[in-house]
């Protein structure tokens, strides 16, 4: 395996740069902020804020405490829910499919209103419902 080979397979985003992206994202989004007008309001182009929101870019401190002002929240707001990592950089609870599940609009939309449900046994009954929904789609659709 060549050098450039080498370099390319360990250029994956970072565990805790994918969650913070993430977390990012959501909080744009549940304030209705465009990537534009983040970008304007920090002196960056909308391409710098995706790449953020993707984690193929780390966020710096001063940074991200930027952002943390600009979308009126604190900096450990981006880290919370954040599992411990491991020596490997990865994550043990499977951060990338949290990050990849945020990334998805339908997903975004879902993160943003289930916290709004108050009642647990509706959150359950939902939970239930796609947790079933997934098991059919996993043993192929066969009554289709």
């Amino acid at each position: 395996m060549g050098m450039s080979q080498l370099l390319e397979t360990e250029r994956r985003p970072n565990p805790v740069d994918l969650h913070v992206g993430a977390r990012i994202r959501m909080r744009r989004k549940l304030l209705g902020v465009s990537q534009e007008r983040l970008a304007e309001d920090l002196g960056l182009t909308f391409q710098q804020v995706q790449k953020y929101e993707r984690g193929a870019n780390r966020v710096s401190a001063s940074k991200l405490y930027e952002i943390a002002r600009s979308l009126q929240s604190s900096v450990g707001y981006f880290f919370e829910g954040l599992a411990q990592t491991t020596s490997e950089g990865v994550a043990e609870d499977g951060e990338p499919f949290v990050h990849d599940f945020l990334m998805t609009p339908e997903g975004l939309e879902l993160a943003t209103l289930f916290p709004r449900i108050g009642r647990q046994k509706v959150r359950k009954r939902i939970l239930e419902l796609v947790r079933s929904m997934a098991e059919e789609e996993g043993a192929g659709d066969e009554e289709d």
